[in-house]
């Protein structure tokens, strides 16, 4: 059954990764997905591949979503060409992993611009065509990383921490409206995030029994929605370990020290 019929599903970072395959899987169920990454040659490919496996529109646009000038440039085609939006899947982001000695100024702030700013603008470009329609679905890709920060990430985890602050408080704007609000907190998943992220490759050779599929995330993230989930952690079965530093921060950090910092 098609529950997604018509629905119009902005996902931006769509190029590759659990983006592209959250087009793919909404595609699958009647959306009509809007592409948005840098790369226009894998936009390209993409949006043909879906439009010939499952006969719907699929538009794509190129956009640099840490460029806010540009963000509502795009947001006013897609609403001129698509149509009204009726979810947005902030899911374009990236990760440098290094020591905060390590890192550069212009590597944190790049991290922001992306993760945080360009999520944020992409939200206001859309939030008042959904607040005069009373209706619509943000679905914000944050982090395990916004719960528990871990080494070498101090950077990242802080964009992520920024993330789940943003989503929470919009979600408590909304109430009263039918437009709902999700943030979504995987932990490490095989796809290319990594390539930049860990570039030793020593994090994922330490993780790689426990990453996620890409193709269970993006079916998990699609079947939030149109519901009210407010949160959901990839795999369930680490939502523990968030109580428990939340509870216990001080005894999680001498106890689980060494499994966190893996990097």
């Amino acid at each position: 059954m098609k529950r997604l019929n018509g629905k119009i599903v902005v996902i931006t970072g769509a190029s590759s990764g659990i983006g592209e395959r959250i087009a793919y899987k909404a595609a699958a169920l009647g959306a009509v997905p809007v592409l948005i990454a840098r790369s226009e040659e894998k936009l390209k490919t993409t949006a043909h591949n879906i439009a010939e496996q499952f006969h719907v529109s699929c538009h794509y646009y190129t956009l640099d979503v840490s460029n806010e000038d540009k963000v509502q440039e795009v947001f006013a085609r897609i609403l001129q060409e698509a149509g009204p939006i009726d979810v947005l899947i902030n899911n374009a982001g990236f990760g440098i992993f290094k020591t905060f000695d390590e890192a550069s100024m212009a590597e944190v702030k790049s991290m922001f611009e992306v993760n945080v700013f360009g999520l944020v603008a992409c939200t206001k470009a859309v939030l008042p065509v959904m607040l005069k329609r009373n209706c619509g679905h943000i679905i914000n890709i944050a982090s395990l990383a916004g719960k528990i920060a871990t080494p070498k990430s101090s950077a990242y985890a802080a964009t992520k921490h920024a993330v789940l602050g943003f989503t929470n408080s919009l979600r408590l704007e909304l109430k009263g409206t039918d437009i709902q609000v999700t943030a979504i907190n995987p932990g490490p998943i095989k796809t290319n995030f990594f390539e930049i992220a860990d570039q030793s490759g020593t994090y994922v050779q330490s993780v790689e029994k426990y990453m996620l599929n890409p193709e269970y995330v993006a079916d998990k993230i699609v079947g939030t929605i149109g519901t009210k989930k407010r949160e959901l952690n990839l795999p369930g079965w680490m939502s523990a370990g968030p109580v428990i530093f939340s509870l216990f921060p001080r005894l999680f950090e001498r106890v689980a020290g060494k499994a966190v910092n893996k990097k």
